[in-house]
């Protein structure tokens, strides 16, 4: 009987899979986004301060930097689907060591960017509809081709920038432009996430920015998580390669604090920043919705429910009919050794 419980709570997985999760899912500490949202009626803020340095051997400046970036996530109508309001703030304090300049602070919004990311693909849906291998742990708890197979959303954003910033490229005009992201993310065994981002942020403009970002997070136990990161960028006004790495903590289901610090491998300009940060959500999540399979991958998987459920059935028969013989066997056992008492 717990094996055909068991059967019918697998059955119960089969053709769907939710993206809501009991747990915070913030794309902190790192500058990534993952490519599931964070679940219908929850409302998510995520923010930070970052406090760096800056050396620039040609122009012979010095940089100190504060930078506070903020965003808002927010997942309606389906599991797939979430809108975002992110950007930053950030103060430059610029010394010249040489020559009659005097020193400057260039302080301004450099992002304010409202998008809206959807999940286009969830290769985890189907593996939750196949099932665990009930025969073998081992094979549960290694790598597998398939793994390399990862979930895929599509991000798309518009920056609203406003002329005579000096923290943008020049010539940059008053005005929406847009961003795009694709958006991968693996989850392996072990505890790792493996995310991908590649960009294109003010293409519109005259000076717009390519890139990519690549993140690997591992968690440690159900409470504390460690990350790496790689992001390069390149446009006609700057392009960099930055590294980062940090950890990140969760206090409770909603609520998670993180640090890092980033580098480079340049002089023009040499950079160093540490970052802390927060992540909070207020969930208001119901009621779980599933992501069905449709068209012949659901006619597969509603035969396969009909076959499973039939080998159940007459799983449970053929225990009941050796329920009954036992009991036939047992009676007959017992009359036989009381009549040879009597005797």
């Amino acid at each position: 009987m717990k094996r055909l419980c068991f059967i019918f709570i697998l059955l119960s997985m089969m053709t769907m899979h939710g993206q809501y999760t009991e747990m915070l899912n913030s794309n902190r500490p790192g500058g990534s986004q993952g490519a599931f949202s964070v679940g219908t009626g929850v409302l998510q803020f995520e923010s930070g301060v970052t406090f760096g340095q800056q050396e620039h051997v040609l122009k012979q400046t010095q940089t100190k930097l504060f930078n506070w970036d903020y965003g808002v996530r927010y997942g309606f109508w389906k599991e797939a689907l979430e809108i975002s309001f992110m950007g930053s703030f950030e103060r430059n304090a610029i010394t010249y060591n040489q020559g009659a300049a005097q020193d400057d602070v260039l302080a301004n919004f450099k992002s304010n960017t409202l998008g809206v990311k959807y999940l286009v693909y969830d290769p985890y849906r189907k593996q939750t509809a196949d099932g665990p291998n009930l025969y073998s742990w081992k094979q549960n708890n290694r790598f597998q081709w398939r793994d390399l197979i990862p979930a895929v959303a599509l991000y798309a954003g518009a920056n609203f920038d406003f002329a005579d910033n000096p923290l943008l490229p020049p010539n940059t005009e008053s005005g929406v432009h847009p961003k795009l992201v694709i958006a991968t993310q693996n989850n392996w065994i072990g505890g790792f996430v493996f995310v991908t981002n590649i960009f294109a942020d003010r293409i519109t403009t005259d000076i717009p920015t390519y890139g990519y970002i690549l993140t690997l997070t591992h968690a440690t136990n159900e409470y504390f998580s460690v990350f790496v990161e790689n992001q390069g960028f390149m446009s006609d006004f700057y392009a960099d390669q930055i590294f980062r790495g940090g950890i990140a903590a969760l206090v409770t289901p909603d609520l998670q604090f993180d640090g890092s610090v980033s580098l480079n491998a340049k002089d023009t300009p040499s950079l160093v920043y540490g970052r802390i940060g927060v992540s909070y959500r207020i969930d208001r999540h119901d009621k779980d919705e599933y992501i069905e399979e449709k068209g012949k991958a659901a006619r597969q998987s509603k035969r396969e429910e009909k076959n499973t459920l039939k080998k159940a059935k007459k799983l449970q028969k053929k225990q009941r009919k050796n329920m009954k013989r036992k009991k036939k066997k047992s009676f007959f056992l017992f009359n036989k050794n009381e009549s040879q008492d009597l005797d």
